[in-house]
C-alpha cells in the first residue's frame, strides 16, 4: 500500500513538473500572439480617433510638429535663431501629435510588425511599443528631417524589433501620423557603437527615418540602425504586403495550434496507456 502511494505521489509530482514546464514553454508564444492582436486593436483605435479630428486642427498640430523639427535644424547649424513658433513647438514636444498617447504607428511588412509609436524612450514606453527618440525629428516627414524610432528585441511578451535584422536594403516600411501615411525605402543598414550618433544626424534636404534596436540579440553591446529614405506612398503596394503578412501570421498560428494539439494527444495516449497497464495488473491479481 505504501509503495502504491509513493508511486501515485511520484506520478503527480512528475505531472506537475511537466505542466509547469509546458506552461513556461507556452508563455512567450501565447503572450506574443496576444500582443499581436492588441497592437492591431491599438492601431485601429488610433486611425479611428485621428479620423474624427477636424482638418484645421490637424494642420495646426502638424505646424507645431514642423516647428519642433525646425529646432533640430538649428542645432545642426542649418539655421541660427529660434522663432516664437519654434519655441512653442519645442515646448510641446510630441503632445501635438498624440491620440490616446500614441503619436502614430510604424508598419514593417518584411517582419510582419505593425506597432504603436509613443513619445520618448522610457522603459514604460519600450515595454509596450516603439519609442520616438526625443533628440530627433518627429515622424511627420519633410525635407531635412531624420526621425529615430526605437524598440526592444528579445522581450518574452512581444517581438517588436526582434526580427529587425531580417530587413534588407530596398524593403519598404511605413509610418502613420495623425495626417497621413509616409513610405520609406531602406537605403542603409549599420551596426554602430551606442555612442556613435553620426548615422542619425540630419542631412540637408533629405527625409529619413531610422529604426533602432540593440544588437547582437540578447547581448546588446551595439546598435542596429535600419535607415529608410522617403519614397512615394502606394496604397495598393502596402495592402498587398499586409495580406502577405496576415498569411504568414496565420501559418505561425496554425503551427502553434497543431503543436499544442499534438502535445495534448500524446498526453492523452500516455495517460490511457498508464490506465490500461494499471487495470491489467489489477485483473491479474
Amino acid at each position: 500500500m505504501r509503495k502504491r502511494n509513493r508511486q501515485k505521489k511520484s506520478r503527480k509530482f512528475l505531472i506537475a513538473i511537466f505542466l509547469l514546464g509546458f506552461g513556461i514553454m507556452l508563455f512567450p508564444i501565447v503572450s506574443q500572439i496576444m500582443y499581436y492582436h492588441a497592437s492591431r486593436v491599438t492601431v485601429r483605435e488610433f486611425n479611428k480617433q485621428a479620423s474624427t479630428i477636424d482638418t484645421s486642427e490637424i494642420e495646426r498640430r502638424m505646424s507645431l510638429a514642423q516647428a519642433y523639427n525646425e529646432t533640430h535644424l538649428i542645432q545642426n547649424g542649418i539655421q541660427d535663431v529660434f522663432t516664437r513658433r519654434q519655441k512653442e513647438g519645442l515646448k510641446e514636444y510630441a503632445r501635438m501629435l498624440e491620440v490616446n498617447e500614441q503619436i502614430g504607428y510604424v508598419s514593417i511588412p518584411k517582419i510582419s510588425q505593425e506597432l504603436p509609436i509613443y513619445a520618448g524612450t522610457t522603459e514604460t514606453v519600450l515595454q509596450k511599443g516603439v519609442g520616438h527618440l526625443e533628440a530627433t525629428s518627429l515622424p511627420i516627414g519633410g525635407a531635412s528631417t531624420h526621425s529615430v524610432l526605437t524598440a526592444h528585441r528579445g522581450l518574452p511578451t512581444a517581438r517588436l524589433f526582434t526580427d529587425l535584422d531580417k530587413v534588407k536594403k530596398g524593403d519598404l516600411f511605413y509610418v502613420r501620423n495623425i495626417k497621413e501615411t509616409l513610405a520609406y525605402r531602406v537605403i542603409s543598414i549599420k551596426v554602430v557603437e551606442p555612442s556613435d550618433l553620426k548615422s542619425i544626424a540630419i542631412e540637408e534636404g533629405k527625409d529619413y527615418v531610422t529604426l533602432l534596436t540593440c544588437t547582437p540579440y540578447m547581448i546588446n553591446s551595439h546598435r542596429l540602425l535600419v535607415t529608410g529614405e522617403r519614397t512615394e506612398y502606394v496604397i495598393e503596394e502596402q495592402s498587398e504586403q499586409k495580406k502577405a503578412n496576415q498569411v504568414d501570421f496565420y501559418k505561425y498560428l496554425f503551427y502553434f495550434n497543431s503543436t499544442l494539439v499534438l502535445i495534448v494527444v500524446i498526453i492523452i495516449i500516455r495517460y490511457r496507456q498508464q490506465v490500461t497497464k494499471k487495470r491489467k495488473r489489477i485483473y491479474r491479481k
